[in-house]
């Protein structure tokens, strides 16, 4: 069974274009002409001239802004693009996840059935382990949790965004990625949004992607880009969802929440690179700071999480 002629894949892409060599092309082959999007943010020339001419040999649809958009907003030009072609299921995946024929067969025909949902598959780094099956907000300790026994379809769940087969009206109906995160924690706020407007999420066990974790990323331990979005989104995520006293709770849990994203490149990195890395944790934690304490001053009623339509029953026209 082929494809789906309204199935339109989005892929951000920043750096050299091997990893999308690798796992978009076997795949983009399955899909009509036009389907596929690549939103490559700008690196450097060498690496955009060579983006080109691998979209250009493949078929692919090319958005290649000027500058790095972001992963949030990227998607976003990617979906917007799609959608204006009639495409109805959009898949958003990473350069760094490969996901065969059969999978994404499975969750567009899912996502047919069920338009109000947001599915991922389960995410296996290639060693096999277990990436992600699963995440919620552990909002008592101010972060995210993963890994086995986690279920993201219970309340303060959320699906990763590497890899999210979403239908248009849907993603139309939320807005897309919040394009203010810039990098990470976007996908949480997306789930969130999502449940609140009365969508469901789900974790497809049946299905498997392989995710080669930090290949998107130059050089190895974590960027200060990296750290900066972590310890910044955390907080603007607990101003935009949470209630006063929980954003309190975040704000204090700040130095903790930071060291621990200092240590997820490992000491040794840490070490090398404790300057900018630090530097990085300081500068995040105040702007998402900044954010938090715009709430903690707010009259009450502007405190209130933002009032979310509620989703009116999505019609599957094909």
């Amino acid at each position: 069974m082929s494809l789906p002629e309204d199935l339109g894949i989005v892929v951000v892409n920043y750096g050299p274009p091997d990893l999308l060599e690798a796992n978009l092309v076997q795949l983009g082959r399955r899909l009509t002409t036009g389907r596929v999007v690549v939103v490559d943010n700008f690196s450097t020339l060498a690496h955009r001239e060579a983006t080109t001419a691998l979209a250009a040999r493949e078929g692919w649809s090319l958005i290649a802004p000027g500058l790095n958009l972001g992963f949030g907003a990227g998607v976003n030009a990617g979906a917007r693009l799609l959608i204006s072609r009639g495409c109805s299921r959009l898949l958003l995946i990473n350069p760094d996840a490969r996901i065969d024929e059969a999978g994404v067969l499975a969750l567009a025909t899912a996502c047919a059935a069920n338009p109000q949902q947001l599915q991922s598959p389960r995410i296996v780094r290639p060693d096999g382990s277990l990436w992600f099956a699963g995440g919620t907000v552990d909002v008592g300790r101010g972060r995210t949790r993963t890994g086995d026994p986690v279920d993201s379809s219970a309340p303060g769940g959320w699906l990763s965004g590497s890899c999210l087969m979403v239908h248009a009206h849907l993603w139309d109906w939320l807005g897309g990625f919040d394009e203010t995160y810039f990098l990470y924690w976007e996908d949480v706020d997306l789930s969130w949004r999502c449940l609140a407007a009365g969508g469901t999420l789900l974790v497809r066990d049946d299905i498997t992607v392989v995710h080669s974790v930090g290949g998107t990323q130059d050089t190895s331990g974590k960027s200060p880009l990296y750290v900066y979005s972590n310890c910044r989104n955390r907080l603007a995520f607990a101003a935009r969802h949470l209630d006063r006293r929980h954003v309190m709770r975040w704000l204090l849990l700040s130095p903790v929440y930071a060291a621990a994203v200092l240590q997820r490149g490992g000491r040794r990195d840490l070490a090398r690179h404790a300057v900018p890395l630090l530097m990085a944790a300081a500068r995040g934690t105040v702007a998402g700071a900044g954010l938090a304490m715009r709430t903690l001053i707010a009259p009450a009623p502007a405190n209130r999480p933002a009032v979310i339509r509620r989703l009116n029953p999505v019609r599957e026209d094909s």
